[in-house]
């Protein structure tokens, strides 16, 4: 039997093994959404491969992600970051994450998660789209430019209204498998 997969998969293995495993799974772990939302903003000009295979060495470069910990990372750990060539040395990105860390925290003392606050935008529940090709997929749309919109309002950086609709892709806030590919609707091969 082939498996039919979105075609922005490839047949990279790296790429393969993300969209089969992980775009659009539904993520509700405050670390992850932290993760993904610092991978997507550091994404932006770049290819997604080249963030997928810089992965481990952001987790490694940011304490697994740890909110807590990355948010009282000082100018140190920022100058030694922009010399680790296991992430995209880009100030303004390793900034805006220290940053991001933070008012993840402080989302955290208000709602209790960072999930209540992104969750709430879709109501607790993925939005399932019927897109019938690539070219359906848009790169925002009025939720994630209210979900920019809030986040921005809050602090958040690297955070505009095309990288948060990428956010809500790779965390299962919306389901943009096309139709026909086997993940479409949580389907498994």
């Amino acid at each position: 039997m082939t498996v039919v997969r979105c075609t922005w998969a490839g047949d990279d293995p790296l790429m393969v093994a993300y969209h089969d495993e992980e775009w659009g799974v539904p993520v509700r772990d405050d670390r992850r959404l932290f993760e993904l939302l610092t991978l997507e903003g550091a994404q932006a000009g770049l290819s997604w491969t080249t963030i997928l295979r810089k992965r481990e060495g952001y987790r490694a470069a940011f304490a697994g992600f740890d909110p807590a910990v990355v948010a009282r990372f000082g100018t140190a750990d920022v100058d030694r970051l922009l010399g680790d060539a296991s992430i995209v040395r880009h100030r303004g990105k390793i900034e805006s994450t220290v940053s991001n860390a933070a008012r993840v925290l402080e989302v955290q003392d208000e709602l209790g998660s960072l999930d209540a606050l992104v969750w709430g935008f879709v109501d607790g529940e993925p939005v399932v789209n019927e897109r019938v090709s690539l070219a359906d997929l848009p790169s925002e749309t009025p939720v994630s430019k209210a979900m920019s919109k809030e986040l921005k309002r809050r602090g958040f950086r690297f955070v505009g209204p095309t990288t948060v609709y990428a956010f809500m892709q790779a965390a299962g806030l919306v389901d943009d498998h096309v139709a026909g590919c086997f993940r479409h609707r949580g389907g498994t091969p």
